[in-house]
């Protein structure tokens, strides 16, 4: 997944259903004698809408928390969509634009206090470390950025095939990837984790050798392939938001023939564009434990 050197502003066109980090603060600058506990934290997708429906098919949101003992005050940090998942899925085809719109943008949310009914009615609030001020403070700097270079939130992981050892052509890039990343710095930083098990979500399609197209202006452009340019926006058309039911069977049909039936998928990864040739299973949503890291560093002045 590709670093960015800057994070662009948003265009007014991408609007988010539920205001993204509506009460999110600034990190703040612990002491250095603060010990702070830290939690993993964990909870079905859109548990706020639909409670405990998407937990039942492993469809977890991921957290860290943490718990100053010197003030005794919590805090949440998650990383997750700037305009909800389904913008960050697929993009919108707008009238007078040739190439698709994509309000893709992710990032990171901090503020203050835990939601402890949030966490532990349908998924996991537990201690996973304790960590000093001064390991804090490092990691705040290493989230700002990781916030500031890592911009673009990527829904799928595209392996060749359901085996463990399977080639993974792209990675995805979303809130447990986030937390992944945090507990790793933690580690760098001299943290010892407890050993539990943790385990996230992934959704996986399924394909061969992802074939590269080009970026927007090389298929886009006034130079570009209009063909493929038609192709693509043809394959993204039936993922728009539907009205009624009826519509939205009809494309469910649209996409079971292109994805399943013919095996095709256009793939837009830090921003260009790849043919899938899909295979069998196609799909799959997977909860597997991904461990703690070891956090047995050499420490500093050892």
């Amino acid at each position: 997944h590709r670093r960015f050197d800057y994070r662009p502003k948003t265009d007014p066109y991408c609007q988010a259903r539920y205001t993204f980090c509506p009460t999110g603060s600034a990190i703040p600058l612990m002491k250095e004698e603060d010990v702070i506990e830290v939690y993993r934290l964990q909870a079905p997708v859109w548990e706020f809408k639909y409670g405990d429906l998407l937990g039942h098919l492993k469809i977890m949101h991921d957290a860290v928390g943490f718990k100053s003992s010197l003030t005794g005050k919590n805090y949440t940090m998650e990383w997750y969509e700037l305009f909800q998942l389904g913008n960050c899925t697929f993009p919108h085809l707008r009238p007078g634009m040739d190439a698709p719109f994509w309000c893709n943008q992710g990032a990171a949310c901090f503020y203050e206090g835990i939601d402890d009914a949030h966490w532990k009615e349908n998924g996991t609030l537990v201690l996973v470390t304790t960590i000093s001020g001064t390991m804090f403070n490092e990691m705040a700097k290493w989230v700002k950025y990781d916030n500031e270079t890592g911009i673009y939130y990527e829904t799928w992981t595209v392996q060749a095939s359901p085996d463990k050892q399977a080639v993974v052509w792209f990675d995805s890039y979303e809130c447990s990837k986030f937390i992944l990343r945090t507990y790793q710095k933690l580690a760098d930083l001299g943290a010892v984790f407890n050993k539990i098990q943790t385990n996230y979500t992934s959704i996986i399609l399924f394909s061969g050798e992802p074939i590269y197209l080009g970026n927007e202006t090389s298929i886009f452009g006034p130079l570009g392939n209009k063909t493929l340019a038609a192709a693509i926006r043809d394959f993204y058309y039936p993922f728009k938001p539907h009205r009624t039911v009826g519509e939205f069977f009809v494309d469910l049909l649209k996409i079971i023939n292109r994805v399943i039936l013919n095996h095709q998928f256009y793939l837009f990864y830090n921003l260009e564009y790849w043919f899938l040739p899909m295979k069998s299973p196609y799909l799959k949503i997977i909860y597997e434990e991904v461990p703690l890291p070891n956090g047995n560093k050499t420490s500093p002045g050892l």
